[in-house]
């Protein structure tokens, strides 16, 4: 939403993690800092696919937290290493949780989308 360089937000997310309690600072998530730095590197991609899914909804109009569940989600569906109905049900539980269970249809709907089309 900020818009600011991934390496600084992942060290201010680490960052977060360490206190006075804890004087080592946690070790580097290499899952989530792939899934970061994949899905920044294939957003064009991601996008197009989003859009084509998400029926009279703008990319911009949509809101940010739903926006990039969905985004993190296509990414992890076009590794294929993970099985579909893994990702979006992790992708709902995340909408739940961060954004709201008025989002969670339309996050299924664009993410059920987007499954059915890679998967021809």
């Amino acid at each position: 939403m900020r818009h600011i360089e991934p390496e600084i937000a992942l060290r201010a997310y680490y960052d977060s993690l360490y206190s006075e309690e804890h004087e080592e600072k946690p070790d580097r998530d290499p899952f989530m800092e792939s899934l970061i730095h994949g899905t920044l590197a294939r957003t064009e991609e991601i996008d197009t696919l989003m859009t084509k899914h998400s029926a009279h909804w703008k990319i911009e109009r949509m809101p940010a937290v739903d926006r990039n569940i969905i985004r993190l989600a296509i990414y992890e569906m076009l590794g294929g290493k993970t099985p579909p109905p893994v990702i979006i049900d992790e992708a709902l539980d995340l909408t739940r949780r961060f954004s709201g269970d008025e989002s969670v249809s339309f996050v299924n709907g664009v993410l059920d989308a987007v499954r059915k089309e890679l998967s021809r």
